[in-house]
């Protein structure tokens, strides 16, 4: 089997500081999969190691097949990520990010405009400067880049902070759309009942490892999705 993430005894560092610790992580495609732990436990960096932004320092650490020690690179196509800075360049207005972010990922531009109306950013707002809109529209257009691009891992950093009970309802069905046509989602959160309810399994970290590793409730077929935690 191939799987999306294939991490064992992944140490990543930043400096000097092993920010990763041994990592060992096996998903599947087509899962959902929550990280939860106290700030400083090693959700973020996680996440940065498999966008290939955190230098594999020892381990095995692949990504369909992608050797993150070869060619971090090679994933630009593959993965996305929407972490706390949300690149997005702020004299542009959304439609202006999205179209360069499309452009520079090789993905189709006609997906666009039906990804900034799929969330919302639409009229005066897709015409606003990033810099003048509010923290949710900021984060719903940052959205719409995930979506336009179509990568086939989502990584997200506390996805639900700044968004309102709608925006909170949109991103959820948004998981349930990425995942059917075929994605994997890793996502960090700060809320465990929110993780539990959206993953098919909530990874605990701490200290830079996984200390725990539980099923969580979103609705699936388990025998295709699965997370090993060794």
């Amino acid at each position: 089997m191939e799987y999306a993430i294939d991490f064992r005894s992944v140490v990543a560092r930043v400096g000097r500081f092993p920010a990763l610790a041994g990592v060992d992580l096996q998903v599947t495609p087509g899962s959902v999969v929550a990280l939860i732990g106290h700030n400083g436990a090693g959700k973020t960096s996680l996440l940065r190691t498999c966008a290939g932004l955190m230098e594999v320092v020892e381990g095995h650490a692949h990504l369909f097949g992608i050797d993150l020690r070869d060619d971090p690179s090679a994933l630009r196509r593959t993965v996305g990520l929407l972490g706390h800075d949300l690149a997005l360049y702020e004299e542009l207005n959304p439609f202006e990010n999205l179209s360069f972010a499309v452009r520079a990922s090789g993905a189709d531009m006609k997906r666009a405009k039906n990804a900034l109306e799929r969330v919302g950013v639409v009229g005066r707002i897709a015409d606003t400067p990033v810099a003048r809109l509010s923290a949710g529209q900021r984060r719903r257009s940052a959205l719409a880049v995930l979506i336009a691009r179509q990568p086939k891992l989502w990584l997200l950093d506390e996805p639900h902070s700044s968004l309102d009970v709608q925006g909170r309802k949109l991103l959820n069905e948004i998981f349930d759309e990425a995942t059917n046509a075929g994605a994997t989602i890793l996502f960090s959160s700060h809320e465990p009942d929110v993780a539990n309810e959206l993953s098919d399994d909530v990874v605990t970290m701490n200290g830079g490892t996984i200390s725990a590793h539980a099923k969580g409730k979103r609705q699936g077929s388990k025998d295709m999705r699965d997370v090993n935690v060794a």
